[in-house]
């Protein structure tokens, strides 16, 4: 009865760190997710392709003041080369359920100067899905600003 008891618990401790460790390590890559996002947001605002911009906005392209403000921005920030991040500060370091939050993102496409701009994330944690949703993307900030 006694071994039944031991073995029984060892499996129930198995289980429950095998499952702890999968929610960690999803909320965990959650910062890469997001920061793969945001180079295509990036990319396609160096190319001067606002539509491209506002499909991975969701949230913005519905709403025509700020799809009008992005389409604007995108035409200034448009230059060649390849597109290139410099830093990136994510929205939420680790979150286990749904957060929102603002990242802060360097960036620079060819030889041109760095770009700083703040950009708006909901991210989902293990716990409610796992997914990122870009809402928005600032006009540029001064190098040395911040997003709060």
């Amino acid at each position: 009865m006694r071994r039944v008891t031991v073995i029984t618990a060892i499996v129930f401790g198995t289980f429950v760190f095998l499952g702890i460790s999968f929610l960690l390590a999803r909320a965990l890559t959650g910062s890469g997710a997001e920061r793969t996002r945001v180079i295509e947001v990036l990319r396609a605002q160096a190319r001067g392709d606002a539509d491209a911009v506002l499909e991975k906005l969701p949230a913005c392209a519905s709403e025509p003041a700020c799809a009008r403000v992005t389409r604007e921005r995108v035409a200034e920030l448009a230059r060649p080369g390849k597109v290139e991040i410099l830093t990136y500060r994510p929205s939420v370091r680790v979150t286990m359920t749904r957060r929102s939050g603002t990242g802060r993102v360097a960036w620079r496409a060819g030889d041109s100067p760095p770009v700083v701009q703040c950009v708006k994330a909901r991210r989902e944690g293990p716990l409610t899905g796992g997914g990122v949703e870009l809402l928005s993307i600032s006009k540029p900030i001064g190098l040395e600003a911040s997003c709060g």
